[in-house]
């Protein structure tokens, strides 16, 4: 793709094409000629979307109550985008579509626009093309953006440095819920959505949140907790005014620009990572690599010298 097509790219997808997002998503995702030029254009239409990252462990309920929930933002009129993190497979480096095949009920809905991703081997719970995905869908008109991670648990952390809001999700009945979420979790929350709230020991779930939550140290936003049945919507719509309240919230403390600088933080670090790992592995340095790989394989050498003298090649 050469300059020009990338800006048509970019106003196709500000026109509010699916396609055009999909395209792009798609060019960003696999570092294709014209996705840094295409994204820089972008960035301007940026910055509208409220990020909601959903997270908790596997077998909550995340995507369905994401689908219940794109069901109450449309009929508020809302145009909703969601960016749902799949493991990746071992065999084919592609996602497995689980959240897909969920949230089928908005496939044709050309409002709702749902990207499944690859984790692609990177921990924290979410795609190293996350932010990226997010700016497409906030700069195709997305009001809210919900970003649902792979349910991996403690490793999850991630997801907060890529929302504006962070709702975990747990359900009744798995042993002590406050242990299976642990204190990296607990940390992140700033909603906590009790689902699958018809089955047994549901109360006491809430009442354990409640407690440790009470011995935390906060600011000024105390984190509610919910209840939710995703599959008959109960609950979700409690859900949606706590998540509206924490924008509101954001926006009158300034936290919501606090967020956003530690968003871009992370994303300005993580490009550069990128691109000095590319730098590496590249030409001369990636044969200069493989010369000092020999080394350390013999003994003659030990990994930190080597990675001192790439360094000092590469710099």
């Amino acid at each position: 793709m050469h300059h020009e097509p990338a800006h048509q790219l970019v106003a196709d997808v500000v026109a509010g094409s699916s396609q055009a997002a999909a395209r792009l998503i798609s060019l960003v995702e696999n570092n294709g000629a014209g996705a840094t030029d295409a994204l820089r254009a972008l960035f301007p239409y940026t910055g509208r979307a409220h990020v909601v990252g959903i997270t908790g462990p596997p077998g909550s309920g995340k995507s369905t109550l994401v689908n219940a929930a794109i069901l109450g933002l449309r009929r508020d009129g809302q145009r909703v985008g969601v960016v749902a993190v799949d493991p990746t497979s071992p065999f084919t480096g592609g996602a497995l579509l689980g959240d897909r095949i969920r949230m089928q009920d908005h496939s044709t809905d050309p409002e709702v626009f749902v990207r499944s991703m690859a984790t692609r081997g990177s921990l924290g719970g979410i795609a190293p093309a996350t932010g990226d995905a997010v700016a497409v869908l906030d700069a195709w008109g997305a009001a809210t953006v919900f970003v649902e991670t792979v349910g991996t648990g403690q490793a999850e952390v991630d997801v907060v440095a890529a929302s504006d809001t962070v709702a975990v999700v747990t359900m009744p009945g798995m042993g002590d819920a406050v242990q299976t979420l642990k204190a990296g979790v607990m940390e992140i929350g700033d909603l906590f959505v009790v689902n699958k709230a018809d089955r047994p020991d549901a109360d006491r779930t809430v009442t354990d949140l409640k407690m440790t939550l009470g011995f935390a140290s906060r600011e000024a936003w105390r984190p509610p907790v919910l209840t939710t049945i995703a599959t008959t919507g109960e609950g979700v719509g409690q859900m949606l005014a706590a998540i509206a309240d924490h924008r509101r919230y954001l926006e009158s403390s300034g936290g919501l620009q606090a967020r956003r600088r530690m968003r871009w933080r992370r994303e300005i670090l993580r490009i550069a990572e990128s691109r000095l790992r590319a730098r590496f592995l590249d030409g001369a340095a990636g044969a200069a690599l493989d010369a000092l790989v020999d080394q350390v394989a013999s003994g003659a050498l030990d990994p930190h010298a080597a990675a001192d003298r790439l360094l000092g090649e590469t710099s």
